[in-house]
């Protein structure tokens, strides 16, 4: 995460903006202060924290955004006009970051809305493509196919964008998140092939594993008839516990091959095939039709009064059957401006989030969460604890 280290911050005067950078406003905590920053069009916070007779300044983790460069020029900025004795710096504004709008990185709810406009004959999915190899095969071999690719590292994204780019990809998108989640929300029988290319196996924490009866549940509605699920590994431990499940499916037809070669292969292939390593593919073809997804809740709040959530607010847990909610912190505006800091959801596809609320109305904050099953459970219990801290 870039940052960097000063011995002192000059009076704040806000808002305040220079090169296309805005700072808005600061939002008070006990331990770290947030302040509300546009890069571009872009929003998220800096993180200010004082340790040690000194200020840590970085980029805050939930708000990040994906072009690392807006974040890097807003640090900057902030170095140059708010900061004294600099004492570390790990960051720097590269020619080559991405500090413009580029079509390829998405946000989640883009990149849903994307795949609804059917500019391409087919939609295909690489759940966690890392250095990009694969996926950017797949799109310049088949210009006529949209290639969506899911990745939860950050830094990935921005660098397969750049190699995108350079190679001058139109069909392809990358947005930053888990695949579990995004899938679930994603329209029924819409999509042709997904590919998960040598996930992280898990052999000592199987509940880990991407694959799961649930996550399994949603590959099957978002595919088209006949069309493929492909996963490839190097464990046999992955692979047997995936046939597994796979074999619980109805309206499946279930193919397994050992040491294919493909057209091309990722890094981490390269690596086991010099290691001798069998690899794997189970490839998953689907024959059901499925229901369509009902997605009329907006997840919004009733008019709350901040002051008395201010007065209540407590860190606290809340676990139910198969959700929980999770209030971690406080912060302020003013009295009568708050955030609230909170994660809830499903036990292994958690959302982290800010929750603004002020006299006139209470949101979720720069990213709102996706609607999940789940996370549609934990906004309402979200509600009902709110209001009674207004008691």
């Amino acid at each position: 995460m870039p940052n960097f280290i000063a011995s002192s911050i000059k009076g704040l005067n806000l808002p305040f903006k220079k090169d296309n950078v805005e700072f808005l406003k600061i939002a008070k905590g006990r331990n770290i202060d947030f302040l509300l920053t546009k890069s571009g069009n872009e929003e998220f916070f800096i993180a200010i924290k004082e340790k040690d007779n000194k200020f840590v300044i970085k980029g805050e983790k939930l708000t990040r955004p994906a072009k690392v460069g807006l974040l890097q020029k807003a640090l900057e900025v902030f170095k140059d006009e708010f900061c004294d004795g600099i004492l570390s710096e790990a960051f720097a504004v590269k020619k080559n970051s991405l500090t413009q709008n580029k079509d390829i990185i998405k946000s989640e709810k883009e990149a849903l809305e994307e795949l609804n406009l059917a500019k391409f004959d087919e939609i295909c999915i690489e759940v966690g493509f890392g250095s990009g190899r694969h996926l950017l095969y797949q799109a310049l071999t088949n210009p006529n196919s949209l290639f969506l690719g899911i990745e939860i590292y950050k830094p990935a994204i921005e660098q397969v964008a750049k190699l995108a780019i350079k190679e001058g990809l139109e069909n392809i998108i990358l947005t930053n998140g888990d695949a579990r989640v995004f899938l679930s929300l994603a329209n029924s029988n819409t999509i042709f092939k997904i590919y998960l290319h040598f996930p992280v196996p898990w052999d000592d924490s199987p509940h880990r594993r991407v694959i799961s009866a649930e996550f399994l549940k949603e590959v099957q509605r978002v595919l088209k008839k006949e069309a493929k699920f492909e996963l490839r590994s190097d464990s046999r431990a992955y692979v047997d516990f995936s046939v597994i499940k796979f074999l619980d499916m109805d309206e499946v037809e279930i193919s397994v091959y050992k040491n294919r070669n493909l057209e091309v292969s990722s890094k981490y292939e390269d690596r086991w095939k010099r290691q001798d390593k069998d690899i794997y593919d189970v490839i998953l073809t689907n024959y059901q039709i499925s229901l369509n997804l009902d997605k009329d809740n907006e997840m919004e709040f009733d008019k709350l009064n901040p002051r008395k959530i201010a007065l209540n607010f407590k860190n606290e847990t809340h676990k139910f059957s198969d959700f929980f909610v999770h209030f971690e912190d406080i912060y302020k505006f003013s009295d009568d401006e708050i955030l609230l800091k909170l994660s809830f959801g499903g036990f292994d596809t958690a959302e982290n989030r800010f929750i603004y609320i002020c006299n006139e109305s209470s949101s979720y904050f720069i990213n709102k969460p996706l609607k999940t099953e789940k996370n549609l459970k934990a906004h309402q219990k979200i509600g009902e604890l709110l209001k009674q801290w207004q008691i």
